[in-house]
């Protein structure tokens, strides 16, 4: 599905979709969407600077040449088309399923195909997504059982699904309220999700070790003691920026490990965020 007329052959097929643009496709029902109104156009400017984007982006990237996709790879809310450019340059055409309209016009200007919807309003045809995502998105689903169940409908036979989530429910603070999370994750319990939906985990690995001190001293222990009353720290610039001097230098050193680790196929066993790698297998 790498050409524009295969995309607008598989969207064509699609009930409700009609073609906006140039690799850009929409249903324009409404859906209620657990994410900060806004949140998207303010994380445009932020992602080429952030540390954490970059890192993660690294970390995706380097799980999907491990294990790679049969086909493109539908990343689902895939917001400002950021993770699908990384994944794009790096070889794997990646097309963005993205509701608000903001992020779905960044990752058009990203020269990303585009599927301007909610993907749970989308009457998918089985068996016809080779692979798919979703970074930082399942977290954001009540129903996060009946997601996966409904998607493993979707990908074929021995397809992949890439997946990252908040990790460590030790963690939860309110900004994860505020950042419209239903839940954190470890990976016994994300494992034990995929395996019920028949998805069968082949990828597991934390990262961001060197964030979940300072998440649970800064967020954690403040919003339990009733001083961190709230607030998404994602769209702020000053988050997305390594420190100065020696902790910046630590920080960089640990991402470095955990860069080296995934990129000679280990794991790394503790963060502040998981990433997930299944293949799906016969209902």
């Amino acid at each position: 599905m790498q050409a524009v007329s295969e995309f607008d052959d598989w969207c064509g097929r699609v009930p409700g979709l009609v073609r906006v643009a140039n690799r850009h496709w929409a249903n324009f029902d409404s859906a209620e969407i657990s994410y900060p109104d806004s949140d998207l156009a303010a994380l445009e400017a932020i992602e080429p600077r952030s540390y954490w984007f970059a890192h993660r982006n690294a970390i995706i990237a380097s799980v999907i040449r491990q294990h790679p996709p049969s086909g493109p790879i539908f990343d689902i809310g895939g917001g400002n088309g950021f993770v699908s450019q990384a994944l794009a340059a790096a070889g794997f055409p990646s097309i963005v399923v993205e509701p608000d309209h903001s992020g779905a016009l960044a990752a058009r200007r990203r020269g990303l195909p585009v599927i301007e919807a909610a993907f749970q309003n989308l009457a998918v045809p089985s068996e016809t997504l080779a692979s798919a995502a979703m970074f930082d998105v399942l977290e954001h689903i009540e129903d996060d059982q009946g997601a996966l169940d409904n998607l493993h409908r979707l990908v074929i036979p021995g397809g992949m699904i890439y997946i990252t989530v908040p990790a460590l429910v030790p963690l939860w603070s309110s900004e994860d309220v505020q950042a419209g999370h239903f839940r954190r994750y470890s990976s016994a319990s994300l494992r034990r999700v995929l395996l019920k939906a028949k998805f069968e985990p082949v990828r597991a690995t934390y990262l961001f070790s060197a964030l979940t001190p300072a998440v649970f001293a800064l967020r954690t222990l403040p919003s339990l003691v009733g001083l961190r009353k709230g607030g998404n720290t994602a769209t702020n610039g000053g988050e997305h920026e390594l420190p100065y001097g020696l902790v910046g230098r630590l920080m960089r050193k640990s991402f470095a490990r955990e860069q080296a680790t995934v990129d000679n196929g280990r794991n790394v066993i503790l963060g502040s965020s998981l990433l997930m790698a299944a293949r799906a297998v016969e209902a």
